[in-house]
């Protein structure tokens, strides 16, 4: 049986402006060389290829390895929570009607926490809006939102728009029966937004933040961001904001205390697992958490199935079955998947389609390599070497018949805004696949080659008034898929008419499996 690599250059795309771009800045010779040697196609890897509303909507490393893994296109994140609030369903759930009637019950405080964006990545404020609007036609007297500051899936230094129109309609809302206010806040990459239990300490800075009211305290979220600001003149991106409370006469407006209701509405999973750990975890040793308030919780999606996270949610995440790795299992071939901290969770519990645990422990093996925890732009190599290193070892023992890989860099690199740092990264990746494709070549293992979405092929974009500013968000642009072996041929196609999902059928009929009939078509020509 054929044996099969697939390495992931995560966020590292074909630039379609040339504004910006990293990617081809770089030295990438094994790269070029893999585009004109090989057969190979562009994927399309953004909006309606990976289930998101609209082809406004870029892509991210979530939707993009549920994609990659199972085959199948799935109403993801935004879409989700668009059509369940549009058909009612998020307002007529259980944890809704937990949520409102215990605040209303007990004339208590509705706190809403996440991300203050409409990047359609992690978040989107209208989402927000209508939480608000819904609250007060429930009968809620009182909400605290409590904003993390983005700057990262939209312009780097834009919060403030968010917050204008936050207060706007919060502004509308206030009468003598309802009083909305921003509580607390702070950059997303600062406070609150760890995954992969990379760093605990930004949970905790969050906790004392929107829980105790402990931190920098301001009279209005505008002058905390404006007071930060001007304190730090070389703030590139509103992410890396310091924490802040908002206070009136000496006192924290927004505590989270027994009684209290809390929504966290961010639909993305791997940065809203640890806070909701933090909320609902009776047993508790990350932090020094201290007394756990008495609250109802929910989350606007199930943030883990396999760990019931948090158990109360408002929208029903999508049913993803019939994987790749299922397919596999059944065929009895035996799968590795590595990548270091950063995107560990991406090459299992996503591509896995959003499931914790393993669908055969005989036959996968996972392996992480612990992220540093430094700025990216710091260290821009990341973990590349040590991948490349774990893979050619996974790859010499001959034991399995898939390995799959990811390589942050473009991506995590590329979110810090540092076009230098970010090239560093790219040909890092590129020196990572000069070394496994030497690797497979000795040992026989065919190596494809792809990425989840664009974000180092686009580094800068046009301001309103026509200059270049640093661009830390995703891009729309396509990603390379590259067979390694000139005896394949692939179907004539472009990015208009495939995309992420088509990997699956094509490493299905690589190994002469019948690709299930739900999945998209295989990009081999037969």
């Amino acid at each position: 049986m054929k044996k099969i690599l697939l390495v992931v250059m995560d966020g590292i795309g074909f630039s379609t402006t040339g504004i910006g771009d990293a990617v081809s800045s770089a030295n990438t010779p094994t790269l070029d060389r893999l585009l004109a040697e090989y057969p190979n196609v562009r994927l399309k890897a953004h909006g309606g290829a990976v289930g998101l509303p609209s082809d406004d909507d870029m892509g991210n490393s979530e939707v993009g390895h549920n994609a990659l893994g199972c085959g199948q296109i799935y109403s993801q994140g935004a879409k989700l929570v668009n059509e369940s609030i549009e058909s009612g369903k998020l307002y007529e759930s259980d944890a809704w009607r937990k949520v409102a009637e215990n605040a209303v019950s007990k004339g208590s405080t509705l706190h809403l926490l996440g991300l203050l964006s409409d990047g359609n990545v992690h978040s989107n404020i209208n989402h927000l809006f209508s939480l608000l609007k819904r609250a007060k036609a429930d009968g809620v007297k009182r909400a605290c939102v409590h904003i993390l500051l983005d700057g990262r899936d939209v312009p780097p230094l834009s919060s403030l728009e968010y917050v204008e129109q936050l207060e706007a309609v919060m502004a509308e809302l206030n009468d003598n029966n309802f009083d909305a206010r921003i509580a607390s806040g702070g950059g997303r990459m600062k406070i609150t937004m760890d995954r992969y239990e990379a760093e605990w300490a930004m949970v905790e800075r969050g906790w004392a933040t929107h829980v105790k009211g402990d931190g920098r305290a301001f009279t209005s979220a505008t002058a905390a961001i404006e007071t930060y600001r001007t304190e730090n003149p070389d703030l590139k991106s509103d992410q890396d904001l310091p924490p802040f409370v908002i206070a009136e006469n000496g006192e924290a407006v927004g505590k989270i205390t027994d009684g209290d209701s809390v929504v966290l509405f961010n639909f993305r999973g791997d940065r809203a697992i640890e806070i909701s750990m933090a909320f609902t975890a009776d047993s508790f040793d990350k932090f020094a958490r201290g007394a756990k308030p008495d609250v109802v919780y929910a989350g606007m999606l199930q943030y883990d199935g396999d760990l019931k996270l948090p158990e109360l949610f408002l929208v029903n995440p999508p049913e993803i079955t019939g994987t790749l790795s299922e397919l596999l299992v059944a065929n009895g071939v035996k799968q590795y998947a590595v990548s270091e901290t950063q995107k560990f969770g991406h090459v299992t519990y996503f591509w896995n389609g959003n499931k914790s645990g393993k669908f055969s422990d005989e036959l996968e093996t996972y392996h992480e390599i612990p992220s540093d925890t430094v700025s990216f732009d710091q260290k821009p190599k990341m973990k590349s070497a040590e991948i490349t290193a774990d893979v050619i070892a996974a790859i010499e023992s001959g034991e399995y018949g898939f390995i799959r890989c990811n390589f942050p860099n473009g991506d995590m690199v590329g979110h810090t805004g540092s076009m230098e740092a970010t090239i560093i990264g790219v040909e890092s990746v590129d020196e990572a696949l000069r070394r496994l494709e030497e690797s497979c070549a000795v040992n026989g293992v065919l190596m494809l080659v792809t990425a989840d979405h664009g974000n180092a092929d686009e580094m800068s974009e046009k301001d309103k008034k026509g200059g270049l500013v640093a661009r830390t968000a995703h891009s729309l642009n396509p990603v390379p898929f590259i067979v390694c072996d000139k005896s394949l041929s692939l179907i004539e196609c472009d990015e208009s008419t495939v995309g992420l999902a088509n990997v699956a059928p094509t490493v299905a009929e690589l190994f002469g499996f019948t690709p299930p009939a739900k999945w998209e078509k295989s990009l081999l020509k037969s």
